[in-house]
């Protein structure tokens, strides 16, 4: 056992997914010791419903999902995919079940929770910042509204997730449907927009209620549980510039995406392999190229949103399920993202790319930025 005086100090600042996530493995930093700082007006939290795809860094959460799909679809007016994953199904876990992990683990290892500093500046600290990046005003944003609905009859087909159903409202952007079939008779089904601007709340339940008429004759169900959420697509200034992040405030948010569960843990992954090694680094869990073809696309759904539909169904025609999930999961190697860019139309893109270097001249995909 090291001496008090050789223990370094790791301080988190939040108690979100990213900080509990690292100190739920705080036994795994040898030498350090881990406290959370809590803030005093954080929001009650709410519980979510959290998708992603196998991956070694994920087999905490695979143990701990309650729903799995080898099959999904992507459906648009002029077709539908069907796409099977050999080796990385698609995982369903609750918020509510990670974060209860993650508390646990958390006490086991003696991690300390206090509240937040008057100011993270103590030279004896390792200070981490896990709160919100600060949201630029017209930024391109995910937001939805989830009801986990429950039907009398069987509707649903259990055995294959509908990631993107485009057969809904365009006129406001790109809009889809994401649902998750749990049984015959449950499912989670949500309202998913692309646009730099929040709907109402109405607009969201009717066109779940429209869709399930529509497209599965339902009209009578129970809602079991209703989630939201709002989900920045760019990389972001830090909540505190002086502080370094971890997390959505550490640029984890995939950007063309919206996914950060799994990236968060990838990001963890990297900070303890280096703690173990040569003290403690966090860094962005993306690869430049991927930020650049993600800002390139997020420039096209922003400019031609009517183009979504076509442009998510042939990377779907092009993709076998397992190279689907590597690509979404940002493991993808050079051959996998020619397939991608094969794929999409030329011109779109292309303009979208002239654009982007136009308007950013010191653009490079070897940099760290990512431009929406």
């Amino acid at each position: 056992m090291l001496p008090e005086t050789d223990i370094r100090q790791i301080g988190i600042l939040g108690d979100g997914c990213a900080a509990m996530s690292l100190a739920a493995r705080a036994d795994e930093l040898p030498g350090f010791r881990v406290t959370i700082y809590q803030p005093d007006d954080r929001p009650a939290p709410a519980d979510h419903i959290w998708g992603f795809w196998t991956a070694p860094h994920l087999e905490r959460a695979a143990k701990l999902a309650f729903a799995s799909w080898q099959n999904w679809k992507i459906v648009s007016e002029n077709g539908a995919v069907t796409m099977t994953a050999q080796a990385r199904p698609y995982h369903a876990m609750r918020r509510s079940t990670w974060m209860a992990h993650c508390h646990d683990a958390a006490r086991a290892a003696t991690v300390g929770y206090h509240g937040l500093p008057p100011r993270a500046n103590d030279p004896a600290t390792i200070f981490l910042d896990s709160r919100p990046p600060k949201v630029p005003a017209g930024m391109m944003l995910q937001h939805f509204l989830g009801l986990e609905v429950r039907a009398k009859d069987p509707v649903f087909t259990p055995d294959t997730a509908i990631l993107m159903d485009f057969r809904v409202d365009q006129s406001r952007g790109m809009h889809f449907i994401y649902l998750l079939p749990f049984s015959t008779t449950e499912a989670l089904v949500e309202s998913t927009l692309f646009t730099p601007q929040v709907e109402d709340e109405d607009f969201y339940i009717s066109a779940i209620s429209d869709y399930l008429s529509r497209h599965l004759g339902l009209t009578e169900y129970d809602v079991v549980h209703r989630e939201r959420g709002v989900i920045p697509l760019g990389v972001m200034p830090r909540h505190d510039p002086q502080i370094p992040g971890i997390g959505g405030n550490g640029g984890a948010i995939r950007p063309s995406s919206g996914y950060a569960f799994a990236f968060i843990q990838k990001q963890i992954d990297r900070a303890i392999a280096g703690a173990c090694n040569s003290g403690l680094a966090v860094s962005m869990p993306h690869q430049a190229i991927d930020l650049w073809m993600d800002a390139v696309l997020l420039h096209v759904l922003r400019q031609f949103p009517q183009l979504a539909p076509d442009l998510f169904l042939r990377m779907a025609a092009a993709l076998t399920g397992d190279e689907f999930a590597t690509f979404l999961s940002g493991e993808a190697g050079w051959r996998l993202r020619l397939k991608v860019i094969l794929a999409m139309p030329k011109w779109p893109f292309l303009k979208a790319g002239v654009r982007l270097v136009l308007a950013n001249p010191g653009l490079s995909v070897r940099g760290r930025r990512a431009w929406t």
